[in-house]
């Protein structure tokens, strides 16, 4: 073999069995995530009893009131009037 088959030859062997560009494989448990997240998000956003379980669940041992305002704020600004009058009494 010539020095330039040769080569040819290593760079074909180094493409072959070389990872794909980004370097990553797919994660089954990743897709299932983001399928999930969705669900979650999807659900928080089009079922009002499901997001005050959420909303009473995460931000309701909060006891300080901008802590608390802030967390019922990360639900969505829907969530936020409803649950603070709650909150106040």
């Amino acid at each position: 073999m010539t020095g330039r088959s040769c080569t040819i030859f290593i760079a074909s062997l180094l493409l072959l069995f070389a990872e794909p560009a980004s370097g990553q494989t797919p994660d089954p448990g990743a897709a299932a995530n983001v399928r999930q997240s969705g669900q979650y998000e999807g659900a928080l956003h089009s079922n009002s009893s499901f997001r005050a379980k959420r909303i009473k669940q995460e931000c309701g041992p909060i006891n300080d009131p901008q802590l608390h305002q802030q967390c019922v704020a990360s639900f969505g600004s829907e969530a936020a009037s409803s649950s603070t009058k709650h909150h106040q009494k």
